[in-house]
C-alpha cells in the first residue's frame, strides 16, 4: 500500500487534503510516493515543474490509465483524463476555443452574462454564491451551446453534483492504483456497481443537455456556438463519434464552470480577507470607467489598462488553488533528471500547494507580486491551469470570465464579512453559502448603472431559478 492510505485519510475533506500537501514540501523539490502499485513523484517547485513538465513534455504528457476515474465513471471519454491517443483529437479541436476571432466573440457573451451578474447581486446579494454558479455556468453554455441557460433547478442541482462526482473519483478509488484489478472476473469486482452507476448518471444527464443543442445545429436552428461552429462543423472534420462529442462538449461546460465558480468565492474571500486589496482594485477601475459622474461598466478592452485587476486572477488561483493536485502526468520513457534515474511509467503530480508557497510572504493576498509585464497572460511564470502539453485549453476563456466578473464585481460593490470566517478553508463543495459575506453597492449611480445595462439587455438573459439553497 505504501503512502496510498495516507493520501486516502487525507482526502476525506479538502483541508486536511491541503495540510498533507503542505507536509510534502519539507522534503524537498521532489518526493518519491509509493502508491500501491504505482510510483508517484510530487513535483514541490516551479524549478522542477518547469524542467520535467515543460521542458519535457514530449514524455510527460501522458495520463496514467485509472480504470475507475476513466473507463467506469466517464466512459473512456473524459477529455482531461484521456490517455494521449485518444486525447489528441479532442485538444486539436478545443485550440479553436484560443483562436483570437472566437475570443471576441465569447469576451461579448461573458460581459452580457456579468451585467446579469451584477443585477442579482443588486437585487439578491444575500444569495451571492448562487449568483457565482449562475453566472460561470451561463457564460459556458452560451460560448459552449449557443443558448442562454434554461434550465430547472433539479436539472442544475444534477449537473452540478456530476461536477463534483467526477472531480473527487480521480485518485478516490483503491482499484486506480491497482489497474490490474480491473482485469479480474466482474463477479471479483465488488465496486464495479457503485462506479457504473456514478458513470450511468453522469452520461444521462449528459444526454440531456446535449441532444437537444445538437438536434438544433442538425436542422439549422442553432445559434453561433462551439458545438455548431467548430465542434460539429464539417470544415473542421472532427473524428471522434457523437458521444466523443458529447464528452467533449459536456466537459469543458462542466469544468471550465465549476473552476470559475470556486474562484470566484475565493475572490470575494480575498477580498474580505485584505480590504487594501479591495480598495486599490477599486481605485484602479475608477480611474477607467468613472469620469465625474459619468460611469461605464469595465470591458473586456480594458485588461491592458488594468494590471492589478489582471494580476488579480493569478493572485486568486496562487493564494487558495481552487485545483491543489493537477492530475497526474506519466513518464512514457525513462528519463535521468537531476542525478536521479526515473523509470518510464512513474507519475509526476504537480502539487500546488507547493508552488503556492514558493513567493515571499506565502498566506498574504498580493496581486502585485505578479505585475511584471506578464500579467495579462495568465499561464506566464505561473501552473494553475497546468503545464506542458495538458495546459487548459480554455484558460484565455477562464482568464475572460475571471477579469470581467473580478473588475465589474468591485466597481459596484463593496464586500465585507458578515460573521466569523476563516480565510483558510473554502467550502467550494456545499450548495449553501461558503462563508458570511456582506455585499453593498458602492453607490446610488453605481446601482442605476447596472439597472440600465440590465435593461438593454433583459430578453437575453438566461433564465435560472434563485432559491435559498
Amino acid at each position: 500500500m505504501g503512502n496510498l492510505l495516507q493520501m486516502m485519510q487525507a482526502r476525506r475533506n479538502p483541508t486536511a487534503f491541503n495540510e498533507w500537501l503542505n507536509c510534502l514540501i519539507p522534503y524537498g523539490e521532489m518526493v518519491t510516493l509509493h502508491m500501491g502499485s504505482q510510483t508517484w513523484v510530487v513535483l514541490n517547485s516551479d524549478r522542477v515543474v518547469y524542467e520535467l513538465i515543460g521542458k519535457r513534455g514530449k514524455v510527460t504528457n501522458e495520463r496514467p490509465y485509472m480504470p475507475i476515474a476513466s473507463d467506469l465513471v466517464s466512459n473512456g471519454k473524459r477529455t482531461v483524463i484521456r490517455q494521449e491517443k485518444e486525447w489528441k483529437e479532442g485538444r486539436r479541436v478545443m485550440h479553436q476555443l484560443l483562436s483570437g476571432s472566437s475570443l471576441k466573440i465569447y469576451a461579448a457573451m461573458q460581459e452580457l452574462e456579468s451585467i446579469d451578474l451584477l443585477r442579482l447581486y443588486l437585487r439578491r446579494p444575500e444569495l451571492w454564491f448562487a449568483h457565482n454558479f449562475r453566472y460561470s455556468t451561463s457564460v459556458l453554455y452560451r460560448i459552449v451551446m449557443g443558448y442562454p441557460l434554461n434550465k430547472t433547478k433539479a436539472e442544475l442541482d444534477d449537473y452540478q453534483r456530476v461536477t463534483i462526482e467526477f472531480v473527487t473519483s480521480i485518485n478516490r478509488s483503491f482499484v486506480d492504483f491497482f489497474p490490474s484489478f480491473h482485469k479480474l472476473p466482474r463477479f471479483l469486482q465488488p465496486w464495479r456497481k457503485y462506479w457504473v452507476r456514478m458513470g450511468s448518471f453522469h452520461r444521462r444527464v449528459f444526454c440531456q443537455w446535449w441532444e437537444p443543442i445538437k438536434s438544433a445545429v442538425i436542422n439549422g436552428s442553432a445559434p453561433a456556438s462551439f458545438v455548431r461552429d467548430v465542434l460539429l462543423h464539417p470544415d473542421v472534420k472532427f473524428s471522434g463519434d457523437d458521444e466523443e462529442a458529447m464528452y467533449l462538449a459536456t466537459s469543458i461546460m462542466a469544468a471550465g464552470g465549476d473552476n470559475t465558480r470556486m474562484t470566484i468565492n475565493t475572490f470575494i474571500m480575498a477580498m474580505i480577507a485584505r480590504p487594501q486589496a479591495q480598495r486599490r482594485a477599486q481605485v484602479e477601475v475608477d480611474q477607467i470607467c468613472t469620469d465625474g459622474k459619468s460611469l461605464r461598466l469595465p470591458q473586456m478592452t480594458d485588461l491592458p489598462e488594468m494590471p492589478y485587476i489582471a494580476a488579480m486572477v493569478k493572485e486568486v488561483l496562487r493564494w487558495r488553488p481552487t485545483v491543489p493536485v493537477i492530475p497526474p502526468h506519466q513518464l512514457t520513457e525513462e528519463l535521468e533528471f537531476d542525478g536521479y534515474y526515473i523509470p518510464a511509467g512513474t507519475s509526476f503530480l504537480i502539487n500546488s500547494m507547493a508552488l503556492s508557497h514558493e513567493f515571499d510572504d506565502p498566506d498574504t493576498f498580493r496581486p502585485e507580486r505578479w505585475i511584471d509585464g506578464l500579467e495579462v497572460n495568465a499561464t506566464a511564470n505561473f501552473w494553475g491551469f497546468g503545464g506542458g502539453r495538458r495546459t487548459c485549453v480554455g484558460w484565455k476563456v477562464a482568464q475572460q470570465a475571471l477579469f470581467l466578473s473580478f473588475a465589474r464585481l468591485v466597481y459596484c460593490f463593496d464586500f465585507a464579512s458578515n460573521g466569523p470566517i476563516d480565510d483558510r478553508i473554502l467550502n467550494h463543495q456545499t450548495l449553501k453559502e461558503p462563508f458570511p459575506i456582506k455585499a453593498t453597492i458602492r453607490s446610488a449611480n453605481h446601482a442605476l448603472l447596472i439597472e440600465k445595462e440590465a435593461y438593454k439587455y433583459e430578453d437575453s438573459f438566461s433564465t435560472f431559478p434563485l432559491d435559498d439553497r
